[in-house]
């Protein structure tokens, strides 16, 4: 595959659309006065849902996710540009904060703030960006993007002080195993406007499977925030920058596999599984149990069993048949990349084999002669 047919093919992944290039429209800040009159109307303070879609420049995408994937399993955090474009938030760049995160969160310190504080104004005076700090973003490495109880805490509070304000959310390491961006944009609810006939599901398509240690919290603070559409856009200017780090990267990618390079994710994704499978297992046995001592004691045998769909059983197996899946793909890109360069290393240890053959010969025509 040719560099430039694995770049498209990653556009087409993540969905990243081109501007019109004689508009460019997204990059041109709005009108001045009829910005600062949409901020003050401040619609979003009485339409909690007023904010639908982000819209995340591939530059930007770009950025937060290598910033993601370089943090490994411990959670990084950062802070993200733009403007407010009717129910959107554009984001137009995106930057790193000196942040201390563990593996399970990231909070940022006074440093940081301070750190935040100064690249706004370096940015602004120097550099020419006049886009304001519209949101934040941090890494779930390994399970999924959602917000946690700290999470929440923190996007309430920017979106008391900074709002507009967006939490997005990167997991690299589905990233790497899915092939593309794994991400999420929330916006979180006041106390007053929080549904409370919000029921937390994850029937959807976009199923994600939940380590054991973070089921407690994952869904806990569902009534809390809702989440936002997630864009991407790339204008000319990207596309030649995109293509920079592009020709970087490239090679990486295609000589590394997933299998290898996340196989301490596959590892933990398995064991838990495992534990899942165990608990599934010994619940399934309970039921069974109980099933059979009420037909008893009503006297009415087995007949009067009843089929009750498990969801809890229906989680596992779906988490089982996407750990395989991913396992499959990884196998399948191992064996592609085999075939299209089996020939080129055989190729090339056939020349070194005739060359060594006649350096031979030669040595030895001149030691007869001789």
């Amino acid at each position: 595959m040719s560099t430039l047919a694995a770049f498209r093919e990653w556009e087409a992944q993540n969905n990243i659309i081109t501007i019109d290039p004689t508009e460019n429209s997204l990059y041109d800040l709005p009108d001045s006065e009829a910005y600062r009159a949409l901020q003050n109307a401040a619609p979003w303070k009485k339409d909690p849902n007023y904010f639908t879609s982000v819209r995340i420049s591939a530059l930007a995408l770009l950025k937060m996710t290598t910033h993601a994937r370089s943090g490994g399993s411990i959670e990084i955090m950062g802070l993200m540009i733009g403007y407010i474009s009717g129910k959107s938030l554009v984001i137009t760049d995106a930057f790193r904060l000196p942040v201390e995160g563990t593996e399970t969160r990231v909070n940022a310190q006074a440093d940081a703030d301070e750190y935040m504080v100064n690249f706004g104004i370096a940015a602004r005076d120097r550099g020419g960006q006049l886009e304001n700090a519209v949101g934040w973003y941090h890494s779930h490495p390994g399970y999924g993007c959602w917000l946690s109880g700290i999470d929440v805490n923190t996007q309430m509070t920017h979106q008391m002080v900074n709002d507009p304000f967006v939490a997005v959310v990167i997991d690299p390491d589905r990233t790497v195993s899915a092939g593309k961006v794994e991400i999420g944009a929330f916006r979180t609810y006041t106390e007053s406007q929080r549904p409370t006939n919000k029921q937390f599901t994850d029937d959807s398509d976009d199923f994600q499977a939940i380590p054991t240690g973070k089921i407690e919290d994952f869904g806990a603070h569902a009534n809390s925030y809702y989440a936002l559409e997630v864009q991407h856009y790339k204008s000319t200017l990207d596309s030649h920058l995109l293509g920079l780090l592009w020709n970087k990267y490239w090679t990486s990618t295609i000589s590394q596999s997933p299998l290898f390079t996340n196989r301490g994710y596959s590892n933990k994704q398995i064991a838990d599984h495992a534990v899942k499978i165990h608990e599934a297992a010994k619940r399934q046995k309970a039921g069974t149990t109980i099933s059979r001592q009420q037909p008893e004691l009503a006297g009415n045998g087995e007949t009067n069993f009843k089929v009750v769909r498990d969801g809890s059983l229906e989680k596992v197996i779906r988490g089982g048949s996407k750990i395989a899946g991913e396992e499959a793909a990884g196998l399948l890109a191992s064996d592609v990349k085999k075939q299209l360069f089996w020939g080129v290393v055989q190729e090339a240890r056939s020349k070194t084999g005739q060359s060594q053959a006649t350096a031979a010969g030669t040595s030895a025509s001149v030691s007869n002669g001789g």
